[in-house]
């Protein structure tokens, strides 16, 4: 497909140069074949002949660069190369002055150090947020389960409200303290930790089958952690 005529050196935007597909020379010093041309009645001409060969090339890509370099820019060209599959014209970046281009990337370096410090920020507050949610979360295990020993209360909290996990802490139940979510935690834990449910699982025994197996020590556990039992055992 032919790309359509450009008859003009300017566009909605301001100025506009090619990059063209064929091989083009300057009509005017007749150097060539050009990279980037500007298309004056129809002829092409070289950027040092249309007086735009002192702007740098900034390609698109990273849109406030861009912008901002307009932004500064005195004199700017927006430049674009046909696409023959689809029939157009398409932006391929812009022209623009060097000491623009510099103050523009000077300004999008202070916003990355801007971010830089709120993602500092924002991870802070949301290190305490978590810290608080954990000690509000092993305060009611013990509140539940006051023979639970504290350090094991704080260790179950940890771990089932980490951010991200996807565990029970961080549903909708965990973070509103339900009973139901906080007991779950403790359970989860007490099944890991001081029932052989993970080497009946790694020997082959069906999950159903296993929490059968260890239900009994699991409940023996929750239930001296209530204070409902007094076995040494299981203390």
């Amino acid at each position: 497909m032919a790309a359509a005529p450009l008859t003009t050196s300017a566009s909605p935007t301001g100025l506009l140069v090619v990059q063209p597909l064929r091989r083009k020379y300057c009509a005017g010093c007749r150097r060539g074949p050009l990279s980037m041309l500007v298309l004056e009645e129809a002829a092409p001409r070289c950027l040092d002949c249309a007086d735009l060969g002192h702007l740098v090339f900034v390609p698109r890509g990273d849109t406030a660069l861009t912008r901002r370099s307009r932004e500064e820019s005195r004199l700017s060209a927006v430049v674009v190369r046909f696409n023959r599959r689809k029939g157009r014209y398409e932006r391929q970046g812009v022209l623009v002055e060097e000491a623009a281009l510099a103050r523009a990337e000077e300004r999008c370096l202070a916003d990355d150090e801007a971010r830089r410090r709120r993602r500092t920020r924002d991870a802070r507050r949301r290190a305490a947020q978590d810290a608080r949610f954990t000690e509000a979360f092993a305060a009611e295990i013990l509140r539940l389960l006051p023979g639970c020993p504290e350090d094991r209360a704080r260790g179950i909290a940890a771990h089932a409200s980490l951010r991200g996990s996807g565990r029970v802490g961080r549903s909708a139940a965990g973070r509103a303290l339900s009973e139901g979510a906080v007991v779950c935690a403790v359970v989860a834990s007490v099944r890991h930790l001081d029932t052989p449910y993970d080497r009946l699982l790694m020997s082959g025994v069906p999950r159903h089958e296993a929490r059968r197996r260890i239900a009994a020590d699991v409940e023996a556990r929750m239930r001296a952690w209530r204070g409902e039992g007094t076995d040494a055992a299981v203390a």
